[in-house]
Parts: C-alpha cells; structure tokens; sequence
C-alpha cells in the first residue's frame, strides 16, 4: 500500500474519523471564512484601528478564560453531543452579526466575537479527546495528519475566499453562509458515534466543576510525561506567534505588496504547516525520540525566520516561511499524538483544555508585545524578527537540554523496568535446576 493510500483508507473506512473530520472542515473554513467579514464591519462604522485589533485580542482572552472550563466539559459530557452543541451554538452567533447595523451596535461585535471563540475553546478539546477513541494505534497518527493537512489548506484559501465573498457579496451574506455551515457540520456529528469511557470514581470527581478542574491540572502536573508534550504549543508560540504578525508588517513596508505579499507568506506558511508532519510520519517514526525533535523544531523555524529577519526578496522569504512552519507543523502534532496516547480517557478533556489555554495566553502575550514594540517604535521590524527568532531558537536549546533530557531518561527507566519483567517472567518459566 503506498503511503498516500494509508492516509485516503483513513477517510474511507473509518466512518466515525471521516464524520467527525468532515465537521471539522466545516469548522474550520467557517473559522477562517467569515473573519475579514467582521473586521470590514469594525472598520465600516468606526474606521478605527484600535477597535480593529480589540477583535483579535478579545480572540484570544475569550478562548484563554474558557479553556479551564472547556476541558472540564469535555470529561464530564458526552463529547459528541458537546460538539453539536456548539457548532450548533457557533452557527446562531455568527448569525447575530446581522442585527449589526449601525455604529451604535459595534459593542455588539466584540460579545459575539468572545461567545464564537467561547464555543471553539469547548469543541477542540472534545474533538482532541475524541480522535483516538474512534481510531486504532495504527490509524491515531495518520488521523492527526489529516487533520492538521485540512486545517492548513482551509486556512491557506478560507480567508481569500471569505475575503472576495465579502467584497463581492457583502458582510450579510458571508455571516448568512457561515452561520448556516457551522448548523451544516453538526449534521455529520449527529451520525457519528464516539465512545467515551468513564467510571464511578471519574463521574464523582467531576460532579464538582471547580473539583473536576483542578484535578484535572493536578493530575497534568503529577505526569511529567504528559506535561512535557502539553508544554510544546505554548512554548514554541510564545515567539512563532509574533513573528507570524510581523509578517503582515514584513509585507506592507519591506516587500511594499500589501494584501498579494501576505496572501503569498500565509499560503507558504499554511503548506509548511501540512508538509512537516509528513516528513515526521516518514522520516522520524520512533516517537520517543519526539519530545526531542520538538526542540530541533523550535531551533529550526527560529533559524529559517532568523534569515527572513536579513532578506527583503519575496521568493526567498516563501521559503524561508514554509521550511519554518514545516517546524511547527511538525511540533504540533508531536504534541498532539503524545498527548492522545499518553492521557487515560477520563482526563483527556482536561489536558487538552490546559494545553489550549497555555497556547492562546503565550500567544496572546506574544502578539500584544511585539505589537507594542511596533506601535512605540521601540525597534525596527527586522530588529524585532531577528529577536523574537533568536529567542525562539535559545527556547529550543533549553527544551533540548531540560525537557528533552528527562524524556530520555523517563524511556530509559521504563525500558529497564520492562528488562526486569522480562527477566522475572523468564526466571518463572525456567527455574534453574
């Protein structure tokens, strides 16, 4: 079987994966479509730049405050009837966009934006925590892949095409199209089945939200072997993330090409993110030696966008662009796959709920610095890339020399106590005369 014939034979026969796959793509394209949409409706009627950035930072602490919760809901609920309910819940605020029709109701935008958010924050974990139990060992990896692959290419054309639908058709007519896909996904959520596996004990623990939650992080802090890979996201984002901005400041002043330069640096970016885990799935198979490669993925994209700081030729820059995200594309579903198969059911929920708030708060932090920086004119842009890289690149050599070195030491203990099962086993079956 070639190995593009693997990842097709996922989609093909397991339904349950391509059922909850197909909403995901539903998802995510009307994640990315509608964006442009609400920042053309920002800017219609307050033509204000800070109102425009209060969107994306209202994103990202609305996803931030309800990751602990949203975790929880993912152990406590039936994962499948949460993912309904919140594309469901999804598709009726995005809708609400709608009643926003004159300067007065601009507030508005800011509370639909924080509950669209609020409802993705709940459906990723529960979607994260429900991928292996409708998948086997074999099928786990490449089910991320595809994944992952879906999400780069919806977010490589989901904003061009939401852009060109909003120009052309206006802003009603794009929330209409996205509120009517996310109701569309739940279609494919109702026909799929996902097992959940809980018992008593579990059930009572999380009787008590505010219980539930923290033991769910005080189980994650007591597995250093789950918490190394949940840390993985949040660190490499907490550079990456800022430079992923600067590239839409490297477009308009080094490159002088406006929207054309972005499109180009965010479709190489959206490739490399799909082609890295890949090379990984090829070319590095062994996963314990994963948590390891996180490190030299973070050294990587920190290296390539450490040159991008030195170029202003647009071809070199897509390049340099894709190879980094190839990096972190790669980093992220390491991550993911080790923490799936690592985190017992009835906590999954939860430790994907902190790995997400990890994420967007370094990601929230990264992009208000360095937008910052910017504002104040506190350094040049290629000053700011060449630092944010240089420190993404030191974050790599410090997650080789600590976390790195405890996974391997973590593997060796588990390999030598497996060497004296082995051995006790022997002994009992062949006593010495």
């Amino acid at each position: 079987m070639s190995k593009l014939g693997s990842y097709f034979n996922v989609i093909r026969y397991n339904h349950q994966f391509r059922r909850v796959w197909l909403s995901q793509i539903i998802s995510n394209f009307g994640d990315w479509f509608g964006v442009l949409a609400v920042f053309t409706l920002v800017l219609s009627y307050s033509e204000s730049e800070f109102l425009l950035g209060m969107v994306i930072v209202i994103k990202f602490l609305a996803f931030a405050a309800m990751s602990p919760f949203a975790g929880y809901v993912a152990d406590r609920f039936d994962r499948r009837t949460v993912m309904i309910a919140c594309d469901f819940g999804r598709g009726a605020v995005v809708l609400c966009f709608l009643f926003v029709t004159d300067a007065s109701m601009i507030w508005l935008v800011y509370v639909l934006t924080a509950m669209q958010m609020g409802f993705a924050a709940v459906f990723e974990p529960a979607k994260q925590a429900s991928i292996p139990n409708i998948t086997s060992g074999d099928e786990l990896v490449r089910a991320n892949i595809i994944s992952n692959l879906s999400w780069s290419i919806i977010f490589t054309i989901g904003m061009g095409l939401g852009g060109l639908a909003t120009a052309w058709l206006g802003t009603d007519a794009v929330f209409v199209i996205n509120g009517t896909g996310y109701i569309l996904s739940t279609w494919f959520l109702f026909r799929a089945t996902i097992p959940h596996r809980r018992d008593d004990e579990t059930m009572e623990s999380l009787s008590n939200p505010i219980r539930g939650i923290k033991d769910g992080y005080a189980f994650l802090f007591a597995n250093s072997h789950i918490l190394r890979p949940a840390l993985a996201k949040g660190t490499i984002t907490f550079f990456l993330g800022a430079m992923v901005y600067l590239l839409i400041l490297v477009s308009e002043e080094l490159l002088m090409m406006g929207s054309i330069g972005l499109g180009l640096l965010y479709s190489s970016r959206g490739f490399g993110t799909a082609v890295g885990p890949v090379l990984v799935r090829r070319y590095f198979s062994d996963e314990r030696k994963w948590v390891t490669l996180m490190g030299l993925a973070m050294i990587s994209a920190g290296s390539f966008y450490l040159v991008v700081g030195m170029m202003e030729v647009l071809w070199v820059m897509v390049i340099l662009v894709f190879l980094a995200h190839c990096g972190s594309g790669a980093n992220w579903v390491m991550s993911t796959v080790l923490l799936q198969k690592r985190s017992p059911d009835e906590f999954r929920g939860r430790i994907f709920g902190s790995e997400w708030l990890m994420f967007t708060f370094t990601q929230a932090i990264s992009v208000t610095g360095v937008s910052m920086i910017m504002e104040f004119e506190l350094l040049t842009l290629q000053q700011a890339l060449l630092i944010y890289a240089s420190g993404l690149i030191v974050s790599g050599v410090i997650w080789l020399l600590l976390v790195a070195r405890k996974e391997v030491r973590w593997h060796r203990y588990h390999a030598a106590q497996d060497w004296r099962k082995e051995m006790r086993e022997h002994q009992l079956l062949h006593p010495p005369e």
